[in-house]
């Protein structure tokens, strides 16, 4: 009774110790995954950030992501130095094996690839009973007939890791002895052992979506400003025009954005006209209108040429000091925003009038220039006049 008692005990303290060491081995996998994906997701982010960085041109992007690859390197080095430190010399046991079959793959070299099944038997001492495993190693050309199914070979295993098995081509005597003289019966193929990090390229693909995933979340956080194209069109089509069989009126507009894609930059209003111009299909227009980040014209083919703009005849050039003259002579200390509008003049040989319109916590002001962007008229913030 007490016998079977304490075979009781034994078996159930080994199976504990057996639950156990899955669990830890699950925990381990869960935070290999974990580690991959977060190493993977920042780096791809961080890469991310320093093209987004240098297309938008904003410095503080590249120094974040320059510094989080420049960390990231450091920690990879840190933690291998820290590995290696920690890692002791594999400890390898010497056993006899059968061949179960081989393989050999074609070289030019004096050594080939040989691909074995073996049955490894340890040692008794070693208290782990046979098992299969499947290996490559180069063998000389000379000594691969030494090696033939149901053969036995001396091979050198790692009791941490059974999959690890080299055959030991040059063994010493007594090994070479004892493999002559053993007979190993075949173990079953459900003792076949493998490497559970063989499973490469599953890790390699997961790393992959996490690069790919780390750099997307940056493109779509920046994706406004990235979409605009260099010239800032946003590739909005025009508004329906509506067509009679004398008249086409129409509607076109783009908008920009991004630190270097204000309407002010230089070359910034002529580029944008000229492109709404192509898309519009005339130079001719009844009105313009220019924002911070935003341009639209219109216009309607029955106007005689008297009653329209030309596109491409406007001293947009001229326009932001315009701009800034407006945002500080008229009374307006914080401009929120500004507006230009540009209409045909309202009289014969008058020209275009451009004005300018700036708001803020003050209220509306505007100022009114010729076509040659000379200022003939001030509204500061306070006097109403007729807007004509």
């Amino acid at each position: 009774m007490g016998t079977t008692g304490r075979a009781s005990d034994e078996q159930s303290a080994d199976e504990l110790n057996e639950r156990t060491k899955k669990d830890s081995s699950a925990t381990e996998t869960l935070g290999s995954v974990l580690r991959l994906v977060v190493v993977a997701g920042v780096t791809g982010a961080a890469l991310a950030a320093l093209v987004v960085g240098a297309i938008l041109e904003r410095v503080p992007l590249l120094l974040a992501g320059g510094g989080a690859l420049v960390l990231l390197i450091l920690l990879a080095l840190l933690g291998g130095r820290r590995r290696a430190a920690r890692r002791k010399p594999p400890v390898t046991r010497t056993a006899l094996a059968r061949i179960e079959d081989l393989r050999a793959t074609s070289g030019e070299m004096a050594d080939v690839p040989v691909k074995f099944r073996l049955t490894v038997a340890p040692e008794p001492e070693d208290g782990r009973p046979a098992y299969r495993v499947k290996i490559s190693q180069q063998i000389n050309l000379v000594d691969i007939p030494a090696y033939r199914p149901r053969g036995i070979a001396v091979v050198e295993y790692r009791p941490d890791e059974p999959w690890e098995v080299r055959i030991v081509t040059r063994p010493t005597p007594e090994w070479s002895r004892r493999a002559e003289e053993a007979e190993i019966d075949s173990a079953p193929e459900s003792t076949l052992v493998k490497d559970p990090d063989d499973g490469g390229g599953a890790w390699c693909l997961l790393g992959l979506l996490a690069l790919l995933a780390g750099a997307a979340l940056v493109v779509l956080l920046f994706r406004a400003e990235l979409f605009t194209s260099e010239d800032g069109d946003t590739g909005a089509s025009p508004k329906p025009s509506s067509t009679t069989s004398s008249s086409r009126t129409f509607t076109v507009s783009t908008t920009v954005s991004g630190p270097s894609s204000s309407m002010l930059a230089l070359g910034r209003m002529r580029e944008t006209a000229t492109r709404l111009e192509a898309r519009a299909g005339t130079s001719d227009v009844t009105a313009i209108t220019i924002e911070a980040g935003r341009m639209e014209i219109r216009g309607d083919s029955a106007r005689p040429p008297g009653g329209t703009v030309h596109l491409q005849l406007l001293p947009y050039e001229l326009f932001p000091a315009l701009v800034g003259e407006a945002r500080t002579t008229l009374g307006v200390r914080d401009p929120a925003s500004w507006r230009i509008d540009v209409t045909p003049g309202t009289g014969t040989g008058t020209g275009p009038r451009v004005r300018v319109t700036v708001t803020g916590a003050e209220g509306t002001a505007h100022l009114d220039a010729d076509a040659t962007a000379r200022i003939v008229d001030r509204r500061p913030v306070g006097q109403t006049a007729d807007s004509g």
